[in-house]
């Protein structure tokens, strides 16, 4: 598919642009009113008319530019820059909002000035608030005072005038000295540390250069059409295929900027905050130390994330200290210390795991095999070489199943929790262990055409009890392999509804298609096909609906396909033509009825539904309090919950209770509730068929 797609969009691509190419030199490149504004370079007037005919011919989406897509653009456009609602004012809006209908004009155009115009608006004024913040500091505030803070502003109107502008920015950074105070940090302390942080972001804003701001324009374009199609500036470009060699040194976690914070977008299978545990997708990472006692943390909200990527790096063998403020948490989430060993994330690492559940089950012991598998991947380089053994998620299960089958398990959950898919050649390839033949995924490209990709071998290699656990992180190659397990009848799907990226996507880089060698241009990652399960329908969206759901904080988070406005929809195309290796349907009724009589009376599932509860009521809260004593109760009462649970925990399983103020010298070892029922499950499966 890739090569064809290449040669087919070279062929017309030169035919497009060989009559427009000259024209667009030099043309609409403006002058910025202030000699520290931004304007666009020559070349990216030509960059951006080559983006829009690519897009527009070759993604799998059919649009026309129209007003429609024009405006969406635009409000995609303010929202990256002034995602709070935080920096311009209504009158600002109001002078914007002449270009709404037209930013469709001024893409095709190559027209990018009025774009530059906001942002360079939006910078001074990020500028005058960091200057009113900095003259917050020079006075302690009074932490007496009942008033409160509206933190979540992304649906709020904007400011009218200086006034109200200055009250939520008096307020903000109220709220920012607080959260230090509540740590225990003097006075002193707080001012020099917010006066480094606000620097921090005003060094960021003022070191943007045309080329950040031009990512910014054409993601704010792409992203309307789909979330999966991107575009990376040749700086970006150059630090992802950096990213992509050293990624697996450090941490082993992929980072993002959002909002002045650095977020954890991916955690990488293998490395070390993946087998720590300490680190999650959607946590903010807030300060860094190094060492394993006593380096001082630098507090790194506003910082740019290049700088923060140095911070966080460094040798094989050495720790670094992170705070972070948990994904799942509230404006009262009290800020946790976390130390992770760098290593060097190496395939093997990256391989699947084995393991053996010994359950007591309905008054009879059960052995469940457990094969935990955190990517579909495949040494390619290997593999193209000939080597004869290389590795694999396919090659690697089917070695765990025959380690299983040795030791008499009695059925075998496949973990694909926080499995963010890698190779659809392996997610077909494990898929046909547990089936005979025939096929297992649909993809049709853009012009309407449908390929099967279908099980290769015709063995078997494991036809017992199987479950698979899947969660909202389970996306792509794990919805395909999950998808057709289900679809085949060939065993229980256990969890939460999958992530639904039922895309396909490939990467163009825009160099081949210049004639000036010297003109360097980004990437563009766009979006030419779609994946379809046997029975029609696409993963898209709606991923893979679970036959038992069980209970999960991630149901609340918006996590997912379904929450990207942007996103491909749902739909159908024919059914396959294969032959169904079981039915489990006629026993899906009886093990739920037995899953929720067992979770009725395990506290570990009404931790987790309390959970869920809590982190509702604090999401649906947009104020907090500025009035110390008020939110110290807020975050001691938050605390004592916390430690009276760890408790409870300690306390069914038989370990030394905490005192409090007391680091738990033990950890409770493999205290995974949804894990262990997925376990219980099979042993319900295995009664039934018997």
């Amino acid at each position: 598919m890739k090569k064809s797609f290449y040669a087919l969009l070279s062929f017309l691509l030169i035919a497009f642009f060989s009559s427009n190419y000259v024209n667009t030199k030099n043309v609409f490149a403006g002058t910025p009113a202030d000699s520290l504004d931004l304007a666009p370079d020559r070349i990216f007037n030509e960059e951006d008319q080559l983006i829009q005919g690519i897009i527009s011919r070759y993604h799998y989406k059919k649009f026309v530019f129209n007003d429609s897509l024009s405006s969406v653009v635009y409000d995609r456009y303010l929202k990256a820059l002034d995602y709070n609602r935080s920096c311009f004012y209504q009158s600002d809006i109001d002078k914007f909002e002449k270009y709404r209908s037209k930013t469709d004009d001024f893409l095709q155009e190559g027209n990018l000035m009025p774009f530059y115009n906001i942002y360079n608006t939006f910078r001074r004024r990020i500028n005058d608030r960091l200057d009113y913040s900095d003259s917050l500091l020079k006075h302690e505030f009074d932490f007496t005072k009942n008033e409160d803070y509206e933190w979540k502003r992304e649906t709020s109107t904007w400011f009218k005038n200086t006034q109200e502008m200055n009250d939520f920015w008096r307020k903000k950074v109220k709220n920012d000295a607080l959260n230090m105070i509540l740590d225990g940090k003097d006075w002193k302390s707080v001012a020099e540390t917010l006066t480094k942080r606000y620097e921090n972001i005003r060094k960021t804003i003022n070191q943007n250069k045309s080329e950040d701001v031009f990512q910014i324009i054409m993601n704010s374009f792409t992203e309307a059409i789909d979330p999966h199609t991107n575009y990376m500036s040749p700086q970006t470009s150059d630090n992802f295929k950096i990213d992509m060699a050293r990624s697996l040194e450090g941490i082993g976690a992929q980072l993002q900027s959002e909002d002045d914070y650095t977020k954890i977008n991916e955690v990488i299978p293998g490395g070390p905050a993946f087998k720590s545990n300490l680190l999650h997708q959607g946590d903010k990472i807030i300060g860094v130390a190094q060492g394993a006692e006593g380096g001082e943390f630098v507090d790194i909200i506003g910082m740019r994330l290049t700088d923060v990527v140095q911070l966080i790096r460094g040798p094989k063998g050495t720790t670094v200290r992170l705070q972070i403020i948990p994904a799942n948490s509230g404006a009262n989430a009290k800020a946790k210390e976390v130390k992770i060993v760098r290593d060097k994330v190496t395939l093997e690492e990256q391989s699947a795991k084995k393991d053996i559940l010994e359950i007591q089950n309905d008054k009879k012991n059960y052995k469940i095999g457990v094969i935990t598998v955190p990517a579909f991947y495949a040494d390619f380089e290997a593999a193209s070489k000939g080597v004869k053994d290389y590795k694999s998620t396919t090659r690697d299960v089917r070695k765990l199943i025959s380690e299983l089958k040795d030791a008499k398990v009695d059925g075998v959950v496949i973990d694909l929790r926080n499995n963010g898919g890698g190779s659809l050649q392996e997610a077909v390839q494990l898929t046909g262990l547990f089936i005979k033949e025939g096929p297992v995924v649909q993809v049709r490209d853009a012009d309407g055409k449908i390929d099967e990709d279908n099980d290769p071998d015709p063995e078997i290699v494991y036809s017992g009890p199987l479950a698979v656990l899947v969660n909202k992180f389970s996306a792509s190659a794990s919805e395909i392999f999950s998808g057709a397990i289900q679809d085949y009848g060939r065993g229980l799907i256990l969890g939460e509804q999958t992530y639904g990226k039922g895309t396909v996507q490939n990467m163009i880089d825009l160099n081949r298609l210049v004639r000036d060698p010297s003109d360097k241009l980004g990437q563009v990652k766009i979006t030419i096909a779609k994946y379809y399960r046997i029975t029609g329908g696409s993963t898209q969206m709606k991923g893979v609906i679970p036959d038992i759901k069980f209970p999960s904080l991630e149901d609340t988070q918006d996590y997912g396909e379904s929450t990207e406005p942007s996103a491909l929809p749902w739909d159908q195309i024919k059914t396959s033509n294969f032959t169904p290796a079981g039915n489990l349907h006629p026993y899906i009724s009886k093990l739920e009825k037995f899953h929720e009589e067992r979770v009725e009376n395990n506290p570990e599932f009404d931790y987790i539904k309390q959970d869920i509860q809590d982190y509702k009521e604090a999401d649906a809260k947009k104020y907090v309090s500025l009035n110390e004593q008020v939110r110290k109760k807020e975050k001691d009462d938050l605390e004592e919950k916390k430690f009276q649970r760890e408790n409870e925990r300690r306390k069914l399983k038989g370990l030394k209770l905490l005192q409090k103020g007391e680091t738990p010298a033990e950890d409770i070892k493999n205290n995974d509730p949804l894990l262990d029922e997925s376990a219980h499950v099979v042993a319900d499966l295995i009664k039934l068929l018997s």
